[in-house]
């Protein structure tokens, strides 16, 4: 009986081991920003590196760009996993597309935004963008009645042109964020084969 109580008792340490060893990279994921939705994801800093790598020439052309003159510059921005780390750290700002968009907004360059968030949502995106310390947007665009992100950025570039903009730089993550280049350079940001939204 004795020795039956010791198998079990080391079998149920054993197994408590275990269970805190499989937790462990739960836990070490938490710490690196991952959140359980995004488990098939990078990690946080991999994401972030992947992105400075995208970014870390857009301010140099910023300068470039707006040292060679032109009427009603402008650059476009993507909100979520663009100027926002949404599937990261919901709400915080994607450092590289603040640096980007306060350099704009310094230089006089208006910061516009499309989005496929929902019409109904404009206060609340604004608000996201106030909060995460993101310059005075001049305009956003949002969803209206299309089915697809991909003719809501279309529409939205296209009204921005149509208002006299010209766009000199397009931001987002998504393949059709950059879709019908009506814009003078883009920067794709990763989304992991379509994981980040």
């Amino acid at each position: 009986m004795n020795s039956q109580r010791l198998v079990f008792g080391v079998l149920g340490a054993g197994m408590a081991l275990c269970g805190a060893l499989a937790a462990a990279p739960a836990a070490v994921a938490a710490d690196h920003g991952v959140s359980a939705t995004a488990s098939g994801l990078p990690s946080y800093e991999q994401w972030q590196a992947d992105v400075r790598k995208v970014m870390d020439p857009a301010i140099p052309y910023l300068n470039d760009r707006v040292a060679r003159g032109g009427k009603k510059l402008a650059i476009v921005l993507d909100i979520d996993n663009t100027s926002l780390e949404t599937e990261y750290h919901r709400g915080a700002p994607n450092k590289p597309v603040l640096a980007f968009a306060k350099a704009a907004a310094d230089k006089g360059v208006s910061v516009l935004v499309a989005t496929a968030r929902k019409e109904s949502g404009r206060s609340g995106a604004l608000s996201d963008l106030r909060k995460a310390g993101y310059p005075a947007i001049t305009e956003i665009c949002l969803k209206k009645n299309e089915s697809h992100a991909v003719d809501v950025k279309i529409r939205c570039r296209k009204e921005f042109v149509s208002e006299g903009y010209t766009l000199i730089a397009n931001v987002g993550n998504r393949p059709g964020d950059l879709e019908y280049k009506n814009y003078e350079r883009g920067f794709k940001l990763p989304d992991y084969d379509g994981q980040l939204s």
